[in-house]
């Protein structure tokens, strides 16, 4: 569950293992779960995300998430050598356990179906958005030929229309309001001109 399985420990953290992973690849969204944690944004969240990765002998971070998730793993790095100092203050770690877990390395990975983030192609997540996006087109379309009626699908996107932009595209919509360009005066007669031609 993300942050609030480190922060809660118990069953929420173990080993992957075959059986665990089999049959999931072609599942959408996320098999492990995930969840906002406003523990983690506090200090003494930190420190309980901290007690149980070194209670497990977890040093190495894998973190898939947009701004929030990669802020969190940024500051929880930083004061890694801080929290640790503090669990042996506390005596819920030995000073010998603090050496052998010393360093927190994180690896991120930009998962945002917005497609916004520099640096790479695409990212996690852009891809199987646009691919149900696609379905759902295709699956309306005909339905609105054979009623010869027109019809509006709003995709998320938040402040990027990435995806607005590359699923009208692919299907050849009519009109398209993206974030990136708001509309015009004048735009709903243009676009009903639009669609009556």
């Amino acid at each position: 569950q993300g942050y609030e399985g480190l922060v809660e420990g118990g069953d929420n953290i173990k080993q992957a293992n075959w059986l665990s992973v089999s049959n999931i690849i072609q599942l959408g969204g996320t098999v492990i779960g995930s969840a906002r944690c406003k523990a983690f944004t506090t200090r003494a969240g930190r420190l309980r995300a901290a007690r149980n990765l070194v209670e497990h002998g977890i040093t190495n971070l894998c973190v898939i998430g947009g701004d929030g998730s990669l802020t969190g793993a940024d500051i929880f790095r930083s004061e890694w050598a801080g929290l640790l100092e503090e669990l042996v203050q506390d005596g819920q770690i030995s000073e010998e356990v603090a050496r052998e877990n010393c360093r927190l390395n994180i690896v991120g990975l930009v998962g945002s179906i917005d497609n916004d983030f520099c640096g790479t192609d695409m990212t996690i997540g852009t891809d199987s958005a646009l691919h149900r996006i696609m379905e759902v087109i295709d699956a309306i379309t005909t339905t609105a030929q054979s009623h010869q009626r027109t019809f509006v699908l709003e995709v998320m996107g938040r402040h990027c229309g990435y995806l607005a932009l590359v699923s009208g595209l692919a299907s050849g919509a009519d009109w398209l309001f993206i974030p990136e360009s708001p509309p015009e005066d004048g735009w709903e007669d243009l676009m009903c001109e639009r669609l009556g031609e």
